[in-house]
């Protein structure tokens, strides 16, 4: 064995998930190189599969780089080692060194045995208390909290692909496309909310105000109504043109229904946003009968949270409307707990917020007219992305009416 090389091992479904694939392409890559030195192949469907290397660099600090990299994509070393932890220093500082998280399921090695990491996000720093380690923003970082530092210890593992059933992001892959049959792709999406909900899943959607300004604003009403829609997360302006549109039929001043400017229509979002002030909440809206319809309305009906998050080009913002960034970024954790779905519709700032704080196997549809927003957004290293370059307007009532036939059938 050469002094500068280690055996590492990864387990899964590693050809058709494309695991393998990666991992050789990371060593070249890096200009290392490695030996196989065992490989199991599954013979069934669901079978995993198995295989061991040698992975070989220049020096221990190439060969350091190259083990990091593919520890990244489901490597372990054959030769466990406990993870390192080190204290923060102080309140909001991570210990240097300090290991980064991935948005894919995560285990450490500590006190002989596995522990798998909870509350997983990307960009995070991981804590460990007692026998349990999860993700900790840096906000959240206390004085004198057990902090991971190095990859020592980590297991992670990649995304595979779903074994069972076609559904839309099988039939899909993971892409984007606006030159494939919107109508068959409707179908699908609204197959997959419906078996989604049939399970027992939960759905939340990441909206901004351009399901307002196209029309799609009674499709996502509908969908809450229908109690498909488990969450709404959105900045101030998709509540402030979903109330503008519920009480004056505008959406910054423009008539939703027929596309026209409405006589005076320019004020109509600041006559939005005082209704709501003099309600003293969208909620009192709704219960002294200010506000009867829409999608902040139905969320009030039907119970579904909500979480508003403040912008700095805000007008008002609404007294629903969450100031404070890190208040903002929690709220928006509690609702997306356990989501099994997460609908991006027309809204790169949250739908970005919103994907970091996702572990891998969140199921994402991202939904945008312009396609450097859905590629941006779809870059989540996940089999369980869909992304669609489409006019939501004419999209979404498309997926609500088969939705319908689906309930009535």
């Amino acid at each position: 064995m050469k002094k500068f090389s280690q055996e590492i091992e990864v387990s899964g479904h590693l050809i058709d998930s494309l695991i393998l694939t990666k991992i050789f392409d990371k060593i070249m890559d890096l200009k290392g190189e490695f030996q196989v030195q065992e490989i199991n192949i599954g013979k069934k469907k669901k079978d995993k599969s198995y295989t061991r290397l040698l992975v070989q660099g220049k020096d221990q600090r190439h060969l350091d780089t190259i083990l990091e990299t593919i520890y990244r994509e489901g490597a372990v070393s054959k030769i466990q080692k406990e993870i390192t932890l080190k204290k923060s220093p102080k309140n909001y500082v991570m210990p240097d060194n300090f290991y980064s998280t991935t948005n894919n399921h995560t285990q450490v090695f500590h006190k002989g045995r596995w522990i798998q990491v909870g509350n997983m996000m990307m960009d995070k720093c991981i804590v460990v208390k007692g026998n349990k380690a999860f993700c900790v923003p840096v906000r959240d970082v206390k004085k004198g909290d057990q902090i991971i530092i190095g990859e020592k210890g980590i297991k992670i593992t990649p995304p595979e692909r779903p074994r069972e059933g076609v559904n839309v992001f099988e039939f899909m892959g993971s892409s984007s496309s606006s030159e494939r049959p919107t109508q068959h792709i409707a179908n699908k999406v609204a197959e997959d909310i419906y078996n989604t909900k049939k399970k027992g899943g939960k759905i939340v959607i990441v909206g901004g105000p351009a399901i307002v300004h196209t029309g799609a604003d009674d499709a996502v009403s509908e969908l809450i109504k229908l109690g498909y829609i488990d969450g709404v997360l959105a900045g101030n302006a998709l509540a402030v043109h979903d109330i503008e549109y519920a009480t004056l039929g505008t959406s910054l001043g423009m008539n939703v229904k027929d596309a026209t400017l409405a006589y005076h229509g320019h004020r109509n979002h600041m006559d939005a946003i005082n209704a709501v002030f003099k309600a003293g909440s969208i909620a009192n809206m709704v219960k002294t009968k200010k506000l009867t319809k829409g999608i902040m309305y139905e969320c009030v009906k039907n119970k579904v949270p909500f979480v508003l998050a403040s912008s700095i080009r805000d007008d008002g913002p609404l007294p629903d409307v969450i100031t404070n960034v890190t208040e903002a970024q929690r709220e928006y954790k509690k609702v997306l707990k356990d989501a099994s779905m997460v609908i991006m519709i027309s809204t790169m700032l949250h739908s970005i917020a919103t994907g970091n704080m996702l572990p891998a196997d969140v199921k994402v549809i991202v939904i945008d007219i312009n396609q450097p927003t859905v590629t941006k957004l779809m870059d989540r290293g996940t089999w369980q992305a869909l992304g669609i370059v489409t006019d939501v307007g004419a999209f979404l009532p498309m997926v609500v009416q088969q939705i319908r036939k689906k309930k009535r059938s």
